[in-house]
Order: structure tokens, then C-alpha cells, then sequence
């Protein structure tokens, strides 16, 4: 009998980050987990605006991009 596998991990993910005056960056996170923790993104990506690693400007959305 063969045992079922589980799928890799997602090592990581990409992210586009949507401004309110029509710019879009990316940014990638490392070792994000499945498509159910997406909402974290939002968090993440203020936190890498903070660190200068994103513009600044308000975000309006994040949403993934592979």
C-alpha cells in the first residue's frame, strides 16, 4: 500500500503591493506558508515599507502574484 505524500512547502512567495496613486511594487516573502495565510501580506509589506526595501505611499491592496 502506498502512503500519501504531502506536497512541498512554498519556499516563497510573491507579492504585488497596489499604491493609491496607480504604482505597483513587489516583494517576495521567504518560507510564506499556503494561500490561507495571504492575509498576512499586508502587514508584511508595511513592514518592508518601514525598512525602505518598498516606496512609500499608501498601500490599497497586496495580492499574490506566484
Amino acid at each position: 500500500m502506498f502512503a500519501f505524500r504531502k506536497p512541498a512547502p512554498v519556499k516563497s512567495v510573491m507579492f504585488a503591493a497596489s499604491y493609491d496613486d496607480g504604482r505597483t511594487a513587489y516583494f517576495v516573502v521567504p518560507n510564506h506558508g499556503g494561500p490561507s495565510e495571504d492575509y498576512l501580506a499586508l502587514a508584511i509589506a508595511k513592514e518592508q515599507q518601514e525598512a525602505g526595501h518598498l516606496p512609500e505611499g499608501q498601500i490599497t491592496s497586496v495580492r499574490r502574484v506566484r
